[in-house]
């Protein structure tokens, strides 16, 4: 008789289910994290003076896009079995999300306020957080 030192076999499957567990919640905790960020830049959006400096146009593209993103995030999070090519495409997601809030946060491509810099510039660092902490959970589900 041979015994196995699979975690898989060793445990029964419970070692996916708990690797999956950290990035099933991240995903979600990411969703609702994403949505209220877009509520933020849809209602900065309507303001007639608007706080953060960003064109109208540019918060209500971005904060549609972040409402889809949002909903995808807990799509995926809900899924019986993790397509890990679609958690890696989010993962691409934060970090380009990330490196563009970065890039505007830093720059003068558009007229934002000090306030506006904060704003983005905070919304980078949490973006990538996420991108890594959701990193960190796929090569735990891979490994399981």
């Amino acid at each position: 008789m041979t015994t196995s030192t699979s975690p898989r076999t060793a445990l029964g499957g419970s070692a996916t289910r708990d690797a999956s567990r950290l990035l099933r919640t991240v995903l979600r905790t990411d969703s609702v994290s994403t949505a209220a960020f877009a509520v933020l830049m849809l209602v900065e959006s309507a303001l007639t003076a608007t706080p953060l400096g960003l064109p109208r146009a540019l918060a209500v593209v971005s904060g549609c896009g972040m409402v889809a993103g949002a909903v995808a995030f807990w799509l995926l999070a809900r899924m019986p079995v993790l397509p890990l090519r679609l958690v890696g495409a989010a993962i691409a997601l934060n970090a380009v999300c990330g490196a563009a809030f970065a890039v505007l946060a830093c720059t003068d491509l558009v007229p934002l306020t000090g306030f506006g810099r904060l704003f983005l510039g905070a919304g980078a660092v949490i973006v990538a957080v996420f991108a890594e902490l959701e990193y960190v959970g796929l090569r735990r589900v891979r490994r399981a």
